[in-house]
């Protein structure tokens, strides 16, 4: 299963892919970690100040350890950024904390992707943690039923994966223009953000690839079999 000709035709260049998007972003970040903003504020404190500003006080900004771990969290508004966002004054410490003040004020406008994607996290949960042994117990015992289950749950996490990626470019769009706004960044440092943001999208844009090769992949297993 794990060699035949859809893993070479479909998986292989999207896991390639992948790879070169996590060395992008990762370049990028460790770039533009080293470039002080001029304004000289911490993520943390930029993203206090653009949630105040659109009126989201509500909006708690924590930090939470790891790397590159930053989110916003619609169920318990709580911003939760890494310690290289939180108390850095970096050109992408404060990309980083906009992009995640965009999905805030997405949540705070009813941003339907946002919403709607929110709405399929249970679905992606679940489809992906039995897709895979529901498809392999149908492939092993020739049971068509059992795979097609699989497809369909499967199914569920590409759809997830599709409609993240408005959600996520939406967001480094509103990001840009919040911190010109609010003038964090000036002249070439729109242009650094904008590079640190553009390489965090390829990593979606790599996971959303990643998702239709592995259910392409699938695919051409079933109408084999």
């Amino acid at each position: 299963m794990y060699f035949d000709t859809g893993y070479l035709i479909f998986v292989l260049p999207a896991m390639i892919f992948a790879f070169y998007a996590q060395s992008k972003v990762r370049q990028a970040f460790a770039t533009y970690s080293r470039r002080a903003s001029s304004n000289g504020k911490f993520g943390s404190q930029v993203a206090r100040e653009l949630l105040d500003a659109a009126g989201l006080g509500d909006v708690r900004v924590e930090m939470t350890q790891g790397t590159l771990g930053d989110h916003y969290d619609p169920r318990s508004k709580v911003m939760r950024l890494s310690r290289d966002v939180y108390s850095s004054n970096s050109i992408a410490a404060l990309g980083v904390a906009a992009h995640e003040v965009g999905h805030a004020v997405q949540d705070a406008t009813a941003y339907a992707p946002l919403h709607l994607r929110n709405g399929l996290v249970p679905v992606a949960q679940f489809g992906s943690t039995l897709a895979f042994p529901l498809f392999l117990i149908g492939l092993v015992f020739r049971s068509g039923l059992l795979m097609d289950v699989g497809l369909l749950f499967f199914a569920g996490a590409v759809a997830f994966t599709i409609i993240a990626l408005p959600v996520e470019y939406n967001a480094s769009g509103r990001a840009i223009g919040l911190l010109e706004a609010g003038g964090y960044v000036r002249g070439t440092e729109v242009q650094s953000v904008r590079a640190v943001l553009d390489a965090a999208a390829l990593t979606y844009l790599a996971a959303t690839a990643m998702a239709i090769a592995q259910f392409l992949r699938l695919l051409s297993l079933r109408n084999r079999r």
